[in-house]
């Protein structure tokens, strides 16, 4: 059964029938109000920006440090789930572009209820994101300035980069485009740094060869529960590449431009992130107290890099920045389009002269705000507390995406052929199997100890938006009936 939408006819019913309503009525850009300057080198940027974050530079070490060097394994499963969901983003994305993507897509497909409830826990998880990336930003600059305080830096941080997105869409597009360039730079020459320092061609250096992969308990020094483990830290560490199908709504050809962006992205992301992990674990023994510190400083300290340790807080502080800066333009996205379909309110769709939704922007950055008087009274607690309030509502998100996929792809098959472009691989069998993999991560997250308060309070928050979702479409149904 197709969803029933309210009011005015949403970006999805714009750009063609529901999938059982008729064929597509053919493309045009989803939210004519909305500019479009985003341009193709923008939207690789972003997609690459957007999933290198400090998951890679510093939560790489604690994945090493519970499965040694079979993290790569972990690695490489969290790589090809992520992948997987990030296809069949792309996939509805490129066949029905919306501002509201992911969200859009599961109203389309379930009702008012699931794009309510989506949209609203993705904004909910972004908005205590974007604090969690100031504070962490303001912490290394706190680290160089301890003179000023880290919550100056948190309002510092926050104030510059929502002028930034005030400003103009073009203005985001080259904030991350630079951001993005910085920290793919990095790891390119980390990697190179690696690469030469194992095969012995650094300067003065002995070639550390492939020993440390199995010399310190074998490869899987740990069992394959040490691979599950690592597993439980490193998927949420490719988290952020969905900000690209946002972007895409606001280019000059949505789906061309996503298209090209998927397949650029994939492959590079997964060699920097495997890539990556496998320099550390072979240049250093997997249980070196450096690399549970910082395992990217840890491999430049050893190759000979002066000032690795600086050099390294110079890329996370980018790092954090550009995650901000891509996750406010996500934020302000999300909630532009969940009112523009009534789910939020209608003040929040309005647009500047330059089209951009300045109401969304400030709605979005409004907890990052908050978060500076949360760090000005809880200056060593506030940073995890966030992280256990949002932990696991990426993956909540993850299996909407999959659900929604599985659904609006055999629709589309029967009515509209011609959009699907870019389709998931091995479809329905790899959906299907991406969706009992992330119901497995669930199960095992709330199971552990230690990530369980994140799973309790992410399964508190769902609760609460799918009971209001929920009720607000029967009350329109109702009134509907009257």
């Amino acid at each position: 059964m197709t969803s029933q939408t309210d009011g005015p006819r949403t970006d999805t019913d714009v750009i063609g029938e529901g999938p059982s309503g008729g064929a597509a009525r053919g493309t045009r850009t989803p939210h004519p109000g909305l500019s479009a300057p985003l341009r193709q080198r923008h939207l690789t940027m972003i997609g690459l920006g957007g999933a290198i974050g400090s998951g890679l530079f510093v939560g790489s070490g604690a994945g090493i440090a519970v499965a040694g060097p079979g993290i790569l394994i972990s690695f490489v499963l969290a790589g090809l789930l992520s992948v997987l969901v990030m296809r069949m983003m792309g996939e509805l994305s490129v066949a029905l572009p919306s501002a509201g993507s992911f969200s859009s897509h599961a109203q389309r497909a379930w009702g008012n209820w699931a794009g309510f409830t989506v949209g609203w826990l993705y904004w909910c998880l972004i908005v205590v994101v974007l604090a969690i990336e100031a504070t962490g930003a303001a912490v290394i600059v706190h680290g160089w300035v301890p003179a000023v305080d880290t919550w100056a830096w948190v309002l510092l941080f926050m104030a510059a980069l929502t002028a930034a997105n005030l400003v103009a869409v073009g203005a985001f597009g080259e904030f991350e485009f630079w951001f993005a360039a910085l920290k793919v730079a990095a790891i390119v020459a980390f990697l190179v740094l690696g690469f030469l320092a194992i095969v012995g061609w650094l300067p003065g250096e002995k070639a550390i060869g492939l020993a440390h992969l199995t010399d310190h308990g074998g490869f899987l020094p740990r069992g394959w529960h040490g691979v599950l483990s690592g597993l439980l830290v490193v998927v949420f560490s490719f988290g952020g590449m969905e900000v690209v199908t946002f972007a895409a709504a606001e280019s000059a050809d949505p789906a061309r431009g996503l298209s090209k962006a998927l397949r650029s992205v994939v492959w590079r992301l997964l060699l920097f992130y495997i890539g990556s992990v496998t320099v550390i674990v072979t240049v250093l023994p997997w249980n070196d107290s450096g690399i549970g510190q910082s395992p990217f400083v840890a491999v430049l300290h050893r190759v000979g890099v002066p000032g690795a340790a600086q050099l390294m807080n110079v890329v996370l502080l980018a790092a954090l920045l550009s995650a901000l800066n891509a996750n406010l333009y996500a934020a302000s996205r999300m909630i532009y389009s969940l009112a523009e379909r009534r789910e939020a309110p209608g003040m929040l769709r309005r647009l500047s002269r330059n089209g951009v939704p300045r109401l969304a922007v400030l709605a979005s950055v409004a907890f990052g705000f908050v978060s500076v008087l949360l760090n000005f009274a809880w200056p060593d607690s506030v940073f995890l507390w966030m992280l256990n309030s949002v932990g696991a509502i990426a993956l909540v998100v993850w299996i909407a995406v999959a659900a929604t996929q599985l659904r609006l792809r055999a629709e589309l098959e029967r009515t509209a052929p011609e959009r699907l472009t870019v389709r998931v691989w091995g479809y329905p069998t790899l959906t299907v199997l991406a969706l009992v993999a992330m119901g497995t991560v669930l199960v095992l997250l709330a199971a552990d100890k230690g990530t369980r308060p994140q799973v309790v309070g992410t399964g508190v928050l769902t609760a609460a938006v799918l009971a209001i979702g929920v009720l607000r479409q029967r009350r329109r149904s109702a009134s509907r009936e009257d």
